[in-house]
Parts: C-alpha cells; sequence; structure tokens
C-alpha cells in the first residue's frame, strides 16, 4: 500500500530541477525542499521527535511550510497543526489533549509560543527562525544535520496527522489520518477534482493547514508548483493570480463573496485561470451566479468532503453549474461509496433526505483519544458525516444540513440550510444564518440573523418583506419567527457559519435584538 511518504520522494526524484514552492520572491526548487526536508527530519529527530511522536506545528502559511510539513512525514512523525486564529486556551487544551511534548512555531507566531510555554512548562517550543531563549532555531540546526533522508521504517498505518476539526466551540474532536489515508486523499484529487500537470500552478491564500494543503502532494507529485500568499486579502489576492500566473485557486465561499464585491474583480487579468475550486460551507447562489457571469462558468469546481474523509465526497463540475443544480454540491467522487440512512439506520426510500454515511480509502482511522465518539461516527468500515442530504435521480446530492442544526418547530423538521438560502437570494440580504432559539408556543422557533446589503436600513419593514420572501419560496412553517440584524455573522476559524455559536447567544439573551 503507497504511503504519503513514498509520494514526496517519488515527486521529488521525478521533478528535482523545476520549481516546487514560491511565497512572495522567494521560491524553491524540488530538489531543495527535498533536501531541506531531511535536513529538517534529521534535527527533529535529535529533539526527540522522532517516529510516531506528536508534534504540534504552530505556523502561519510561508515558504518553509512545505519543507517543514515533508520533514515530519519523512520522519514518520505524527503532526498536530494548530490553527493561529484560536485561543491560548484552546491551544493548551490541543496540547494537552494530545500529550505533544513539542512545538515548533512561526517567526510571527513567537508571542503566542511565548504565552503557551508559560501554561505548559513540560513542553518544549523550539522556533523555526526565532526563539524563546538562547537556543539556536530549528533551521539553524537544520545546516548541521544530514542531507539524506531519514531511515525510518514507516507503515501504512502509521498515524501522521492529528487534525482537528472544531476548535471554537463544543467538544474538540481531532481526525487520526495515516500514512495510507493521506496518500488516498492524494489519489481522490487528482482522480476527481484537479488532475494537476507540470504547467499547473496552485496559489494558496487559505491556510495550508486544513483544505488547501490538500492540494499541495498532488501538485508535487505531478511537477506543478505550489504558490503560497501569507492570508487573504482580496485585492493582494486578485492582483496574485496574474503576477504568478496561477491555473488554480481553493477558495472557501465567504472568500468568493469578498473577491466579487472587490472593484478590481471584473478587471483583473484571469487569462491563465483554468479552475475555480470551491467548498467546506454552503455557497450562496447570487455569488457564485455573479461570479461565473464575469470569470466564466467553465472555471467553476465545487468539492464537498469531511475532515474525516476528505476531499471529495461528491464534485459539482462546471458543466452542471446551472439552473437548480446550483444547489446541489455534486457526483459521487469514484472511490467513495454513499448511503443515505433514516433515524433507526435503515437506508431511505428515493428522493427522501437521510443522514449521509460514506466509505473510501481516504477516511481517517478514528478520533483521537475519543473511543466512544469513534465508536459512534466509524462503524463498519462507513463514516458517519451527521449531515442530511437527498439523491436525485440523476446522481447528484444536494445537502439539507447537519444533523445537529436540525430545528424542530411545532413538531415540523427544519434545515436551516435551506431557509438561508431563501434569505440569501433577496437583493437586500449580504449575509444570512438561520438557527433555532426556545419558543414557549414552537420549542424552536426559525429565527433568521440577517446582515443587510450595504446601503440598506435594518428595520421592522425590511424584517416583514423578509418573512414575506421567505413564506413564497417554501413551506409556512419554515418562514421566521424573528428576524435578528447584526453587522457580522460568527464564522468559524476556517471560515463556516458559526450557528453554535449563535445558539448559545441567544440562549443567553433570549430577547437579543429581535424585531
Amino acid at each position: 500500500m503507497t504511503t504519503t511518504r513514498e509520494l514526496i520522494i517519488r515527486g521529488a526524484r521525478q521533478h528535482t530541477g523545476r520549481t516546487a514552492v514560491v511565497f512572495g520572491d522567494e521560491e524553491m526548487t524540488f530538489a531543495e525542499v527535498d533536501e531541506l526536508s531531511n535536513r529538517l527530519a534529521h534535527a527533529l529527530a535529535r529533539e526527540g521527535a522522532g517516529h510516531g511522536r506528536r508534534v504540534g506545528l504552530l505556523l502561519n502559511n510561508s515558504l518553509l511550510s512545505v519543507p517543514l510539513d515533508f520533514a515530519c512525514v519523512k520522519g514518520g512523525i505524527n503532526r498536530v497543526p494548530l490553527n493561529a486564529r484560536l485561543s491560548v486556551a484552546e491551544h493548551v487544551t490541543m496540547l494537552t489533549d494530545t500529550q505533544c511534548e513539542l512545538v515548533v512555531f512561526g517567526a510571527d507566531l513567537t508571542d503566542r509560543a511565548r504565552a503557551l510555554a508559560a501554561e505548559l512548562p513540560d513542553v518544549t517550543f523550539l522556533g523555526l527562525e526565532t526563539s524563546l531563549g538562547d537556543e539556536p532555531p530549528l533551521m539553524e540546526r537544520a545546516k548541521s544535520a544530514p542531507a539524506t533522508l531519514p531511515e525510518v521504517d514507516v507503515r501504512p498505518d502509521d498515524v501522521i496527522l492529528t487534525l482537528y476539526t472544531s476548535g471554537t466551540t463544543g467538544t474538540l474532536k481531532a481526525a487520526q489520518h495515516t500514512q495510507a489515508s493521506y496518500a488516498a486523499i492524494c489519489r481522490n484529487v487528482l482522480l476527481n477534482l484537479f488532475p494537476a500537470t507540470p504547467d499547473d500552478a496552485m496559489l494558496h491564500a487559505a491556510s495550508l493547514i486544513h483544505a488547501s494543503g490538500v492540494f499541495v502532494l498532488p501538485l508535487w507529485l505531478r511537477g506543478g508548483r505550489t504558490v503560497i500568499l501569507p492570508g487573504f486579502v482580496p485585492e493582494q489576492f486578485l492582483a496574485a493570480v496574474p503576477r504568478y500566473g496561477a491555473t488554480a485557486i481553493n477558495l472557501v465561499p465567504t472568500m468568493i463573496q469578498m473577491l466579487v464585491e472587490h472593484p478590481d474583480f471584473e478587471t483583473t487579468d484571469v487569462s491563465t485561470l483554468r479552475r475555480v475550486i470551491y467548498g467546506a460551507s454552503p455557497m450562496p447562489r447570487p455569488v457564485i451566479e455573479r461570479a461565473m457571469r464575469v470569470w466564466g462558468r467553465e472555471r467553476f469546481w465545487q468539492y464537498y468532503g469531511q475532515t474525516e474523509i476528505p476531499l471529495c465526497i461528491a464534485v459539482l463540475r462546471p458543466e452542471d453549474h446551472t439552473g437548480d443544480r446550483l444547489a446541489a454540491c455534486g457526483q459521487l467522487a469514484a472511490e467513495i461509496d454513499l448511503r443515505l440512512l433514516d433515524e433507526d439506520g435503515r437506508e431511505t426510500a428515493p428522493g427522501e433526505p437521510g443522514e449521509i454515511v460514506v466509505r473510501g480509502p481516504s477516511a481517517c482511522a478514528g478520533y483521537f483519544n475519543a473511543p466512544e465518539l469513534t465508536a459512534e461516527m466509524f462503524r463498519d468500515g462507513w463514516v458517519h458525516t451527521r449531515d442530511v442530504g437527498v439523491l436525485d435521480d440523476n446522481g447528484f446530492l444536494y445537502l439539507k444540513d447537519r444533523t445537529s442544526d436540525m430545528i424542530i418547530s411545532g413538531g415540523y423538521n427544519v434545515y436551516p440550510r435551506e431557509v438561508e438560502d431563501v434569505l440569501l437570494e433577496h437583493p437586500e440580504v449580504r449575509e444570512a444564518a438561520v438557527v433555532g432559539t426556545p419558543d414557549e408556543r414552537w420549542v424552536e422557533a426559525v429565527t433568521a440573523v440577517v446582515v443587510p446589503a450595504e446601503g440598506v436600513t435594518p428595520d421592522d419593514a425590511l424584517a416583514e418583506r423578509l418573512v414575506a420572501h421567505v413564506a413564497e419560496k417554501v413551506a409556512s412553517y419554515k418562514k421566521p419567527r424573528k428576524v435578528v440584524f447584526a453587522e457580522a455573522i460568527p464564522k468559524t476559524a476556517v471560515g463556516k457559519l458559526d450557528r453554535k455559536t449563535l445558539r448559545a447567544r441567544f440562549a443567553g439573551d433570549e430577547a437579543g435584538a429581535a424585531r
């Protein structure tokens, strides 16, 4: 069974002199990344970070992101990425839970590393290019380390990534990916979403910790360039597309919305751009329609997946970005099996909604240190996603919502996403999130949190127009009983709607700002 380590070695051997990674004006060839990752692996091993050890990675996007990541895989290290947007308390919980004894941190996160070191005196914090004290940084140590591939007896079932899937609210859970499952993710991407070539250059602005990082290995294996930005700023991102000749980009819907609202969107030269890949959260229909009008439908690819079984469970291809299919998340990816189950675990009738249950070689090996949750979510080889979906006659999968987000109002099931999609069709709405709030009459009241479009006055008249708009499109019991106006809607660290925070806010203050 092919391992991730083997794919890294193979890519380095096949594309030695080509440019592999670009960051600003700096770049590294395949050979340079390969050698540096070998040296870093040896340097980490000298610090006790050897085969099977868990190491925290506290890094933002940089030129060294890929070499360090590959060093960990080559050395058989189980890396634990720490999203820099999370709090000190959340990082402390993650590091304590995973029993990390070493954390590697980037220069721009030195202050966070120092705060964590004060909370975790038994953990060693090793700067990549800086240090907390007099000790030499990791890059300095790597200079004297061997340039040869570390001799490590890796196995397909070795865990090489412990990735937290929730870090802002609720229960922390960390999916464990292995040498084999991460290699399968690479195959999944190449087969279903992005058959990368040596001519491709993929532009990354989202954190390489999550979905964006999944594309690095497919590009590496095929000889393409990985172009890394430090973060997402619409103006800088648009300028980077022609500057680097980007052929592919990966964005979450909130990023695409920010791009289409930027004055440079319609004038940016995107002649090299062949693939606009998006996913991770629902796409407002007005946003994708505007984006396609300007950049062309033929560029847009949507994926649906989960951290537990990346990247593609389903893919919506460009030719299917039309009509009602814009509400779908696509057809099933190759190597993926899917079933829809009712509350009793039986397969649903055709056209009926059910929990999406999937299996495939890219599935993770359960959650770290959570046997009960693993037993609940991973059963007989199937991953229970907690997402509710419907399949149409042509095999297109439509998401209804998360089972945990479903609202039961007056005895009826209401899926928030369905109401959100209708609200987002209204020209006076910029963003919308729907949650259930406690209600004496309805048990849960359908409550819409709305960010009005620019120049729109948030008043009772607008609330009435929005409720009437929803009532025209869906069943009456699904229309909002309350409309709350806000300047922004909370998002998770990876840009998804944070309904948990909204529900908690309403639970603490039921009156809120309801109109």
